[in-house]
C-alpha cells in the first residue's frame, strides 16, 4: 500500500534519540529518511544489549533509514550536507542551539539553498531563552518540567521511568510539528519550510494537564501521590494473592458501584459517602482498604476475570515477556521481524494504525555507510572518494 509519506524527503542530521526517533517514525510512513553519521557512528549503535557489533535496539530505531557518513567537523562533509538539504523537503537535528549556525547551515543560510526546507530543531530547552546554550538530557529536562515532581511516592526521593521518555515525547512533538509544518505548506498557508523548535522539557511540559491552572486558580500545588492520581478515587495499584499487582480504575460513580458489588461490598456501593468522585476523594483510604483486602484474597488471574465480568476496568502490569505473549499485541500487529546478522528478530511496530495507508517496516537499521555511495553518487551525482 501507499504510505502517507511517500515522496517527502528527511535528512536527519541528530544522534542518540530524540532527532532519530522523528525520523524513525517518518520513515515508517514513507519518507526517504537519509541518516548522516560520523564516520564511528551513531552511538546509540554500541548502547545497551549488543550483538554481533551492533546494538538491538538499532535495528529498530535505524529501521527504514539509508546511512551516510560524512565528517561534519570538516569543511567537505558541511557542503555535502548543504548539497543533501538542498534537496530535502525537511531537516532534523537534535545539537546543542547553535552548532548548525556554527557549521554555516543555520535555517537562514539553508533558506537560501532550499526557500521550502522545514528544519526540525530538538534540544533541551529550545532554541530561544536564558537556558538555550544549556545541555539538556531527558533526564534533566523531565525534572525541570515538572513530570520528576508528581512521579513517585511522597515518602521516597522523586522517581524516573526506566526509559528516556523525554527524548521519546521530544521525538514525537518534532513529527507532530513537522507534519502541521508540511500540512502548511501543501495547503498554501505558508508560502515556504519553516523552522520546528522543539524542547524537551516542553514536550514534557504538554503532560502537564490540569496542574498550572489549578496552581494559577487555587493555589494547589500537585504533590507526588505513589500509584493513585490526585482527586480521582479509586484509580490504583493491588496487591493480589500470588505477589502480582493489578491496576484498577472504578472512579466513574456507576462504576464504582459495579465495583463494589464485585467486591462483595454492595453497601458501600450505596453509601452517599461514596456517591461522587468528591466524596470518595474525602474516604480514599477506607475504599482503598476494601479493594485491597479483596484482590489479596485471590490470584491476579481471579482479580482481573472478576472485574471484567463486571464491567470495571482493569489490568495487569506487563513485562515486555507479557506482552509478546499476549494475543491482543498480536492481533493489532504490534511486533513485526526483521532479520538481522541472519537472524530473526522483533521489533516494536510504531503506530496510529492506518486503514488505507498504513505504515512498515521495509528493513531493519543499516550497517554504518551503507548507503554513502547510493545517495551522494545518485542524488549528488558525486563520485568517491567523496571526502575531497
Amino acid at each position: 500500500m501507499t504510505r502517507p509519506l511517500e515522496g517527502i524527503r528527511v535528512l536527519e542530521m541528530g544522534q542518540l534519540l530524540a532527532g532519530p526517533f522523528a525520523g524513525c517514525v517518518l520513515g515508517y510512513f514513507g519518507a526517504e529518511v537519509i541518516k548522516i553519521e560520523p564516520p564511528g557512528g551513531d552511538p546509540i549503535r554500541g548502547w545497551r544489549v549488543v550483538r554481533d557489533g551492533t546494538s538491538l535496539w538499532w535495528a529498530s530505531l535505524g529501521r527504514n533509514k539509508k546511512s551516510v557518513t560524512l565528517d561534519l567537523s570538516t569543511e567537505r562533509g558541511r557542503e555535502i550536507a548543504k548539497a543533501l538539504a538542498a534537496k530535502s523537503d525537511v531537516l532534523i537535528e537534535n545539537f546543542r542551539p547553535g552548532t548548525l549556525e556554527k557549521w554555516g547551515m543555520g535555517p537562514q543560510e539553508l533558506k537560501k539553498l532550499n526557500p521550502e526546507l522545514i528544519v526540525a530543531r530538538v534540544s533541551g530547552y529550545g532554541q530561544t531563552g536564558p537556558y538555550a546554550a544549556q545541555p539538556g538530557f531527558a533526564s534533566v529536562c523531565e525534572g525541570f518540567a515538572g513530570f520528576r515532581y508528581v512521579n513517585g511516592f511522597a515518602d521516597r526521593p522523586p522517581v524516573r521511568p526506566n526509559l528516556s521518555m523525554g527524548d521519546t515525547l521530544a521525538g514525537l512533538h518534532a513529527v507532530l510539528g513537522i507534519l502541521l509544518s508540511l500540512t502548511a505548506r501543501l495547503r498554501g498557508k505558508a508560502q515556504a519550510g519553516q523552522v520546528v523548535d522543539v524542547a524537551i522539557y516542553e514536550s514534557v511540559f504538554n503532560l502537564l494537564e490540569s496542574v498550572v491552572p489549578e496552581y494559577d486558580g487555587a493555589g494547589v500545588v500537585r504533590e507526588p501521590s505513589g500509584s493513585t492520581l490526585t482527586g480521582i478515587v479509586p484509580t490504583n495499584t493491588y496487591l493480589c494473592a500470588d505477589g502480582k499487582y493489578v491496576i484498577i480504575g472504578g472512579n466513574g460513580d456507576s462504576i464504582y458501584q459495579r465495583l463494589m458489588r464485585a467486591i462483595g461490598r454492595p453497601e458501600m456501593a450505596e453509601d452517599a459517602r461514596f456517591a461522587t468522585n468528591a466524596k470518595r476523594v474525602e474516604n480514599e483510604k477506607e475504599i482503598d482498604e476494601a479493594i485491597l483486602a479483596w484482590t489479596r484474597a485471590r490470584s491476579s488471574a481471579q482479580v482481573l476475570e472478576a472485574l471484567r465480568q463486571a464491567g470495571v476496568p482493569n489490568g495487569p502490569i506487563y513485562s515486555v515477556a507479557d506482552m509478546m505473549a499476549d494475543p491482543h499485541f498480536k492481533a493489532r500487529g504490534m511486533f513485526e521481524q526483521v532479520e538481522v546478522g541472519g537472524k530473526p528478530l522483533k521489533i516494536p511496530a510504531i503506530p496510529p494504525l492506518l486503514a488505507e495507508t498504513p505504515g512498515r517496516t521495509d528493513a531493519p537499521g543499516p550497517a554504518l555507510g551503507a548507503h554513502t555511495e547510493e545517495v551522494l553518487g545518485q542524488l549528488l551525482g558525486l563520485k568517491p572518494p567523496f571526502d575531497r
